[in-house]
């Protein structure tokens, strides 16, 4: 394995552990690549390897999946769930479309903003487990369409590198009476078009651009991703029934205070 191809691989393992974590994947891989010195014109691989963390939860939930869009026709809560996921999706499809370029272009080159990002939503974590409501929606299958469009709201908040985009949609759930790991899984399942969205949208703009060299990146980025990916969600929802999402807060606050140490130091220097 060449050495492009060996930081595809970590950045694909990087990928796949942080995508349905609260602490944002994106950002994890922007300093990823800065730190390998990994080329990655325009983010191309950096969006396109998150599939293989998307192919990842839909093989785990399988056979859930099937479940309801063999239901849809007979069964009230399959529509009903269908409809929330597809009304969550709504805002950042949205979003992204009015705002892509300027997200690609500007704030994912600034550390700052990423380091600021980590920190503000830390803290806002911390807040939300210490007082967020008593839960009503304990499946997140049973999710209300209204609320579904509250927390599609949250993700939009992911467009900002470093905010995260399954943070966004778990702390809206929670301040809106989702149970911890409710919020969770209905945040896997809005992954799964936000994220083919995405790979679509970066994929038709940079088709001129993916050469064997660029491809054979990606795919390896792809399978790590998958791999790992597949082997985080069950722990970490497991995880969060026991323990919540405050762990996760503390570490963002001590990475975003790191990285702005290290810009000051880098200034000063």
């Amino acid at each position: 394995m060449t050495t492009q191809l060996a930081k595809a691989a970590i950045l694909g393992i990087v990928q796949g552990v942080t995508e349905f974590l609260p602490v944002s994947s994106t950002a994890h891989l922007l300093i990823g690549n800065r730190l390998l010195g990994f080329d990655d014109p325009g983010n191309v691989f950096t969006t396109m390897i998150q599939l293989g963390s998307i192919f990842a939860v839909m093989w785990l939930y399988r056979t859930k999946i099937l479940r309801v869009v063999s239901t849809l026709g007979s069964d009230p809560d399959a529509r009903n769930f269908a409809i929330a996921v597809i009304v969550a999706v709504i805002p950042l499809l949205a979003a992204g479309a009015l705002f892509s370029k300027f997200v690609k272009q500007v704030l994912q080159g600034s550390l700052t903003i990423i380091a600021v990002a980590f920190i503000a939503g830390g803290i806002v974590m911390l807040i939300v487990e210490r007082m967020r409501p008593r839960p009503d929606v304990l499946d997140a299958e049973q999710m209300p369409i209204g609320r579904a469009f509250v927390v599609g709201l949250g993700q939009t908040l992911a467009l900002i590198p470093g905010v995260s985009r399954s943070g966004g949609t778990i702390v809206a759930a929670m301040l809106l009476r989702v149970d911890r790991p409710a919020a969770a899984e209905f945040s896997f399942f809005l992954a799964m078009p936000t994220m083919m969205a995405a790979f679509a949208h970066d994929l038709i703009e940079a088709r001129h651009e993916l050469g064997a060299a660029r491809v054979e990146e990606i795919a390896v980025g792809f399978v790590m991703a998958f791999i790992s990916s597949a082997l985080v969600v069950r722990p970490f929802l497991n995880y969060v029934r026991r323990n919540g999402f405050a762990p996760f807060a503390w570490y963002r606050i001590v990475l975003g205070v790191v990285i702005l140490i290290a810009i000051y130091a880098m200034a000063a220097a």
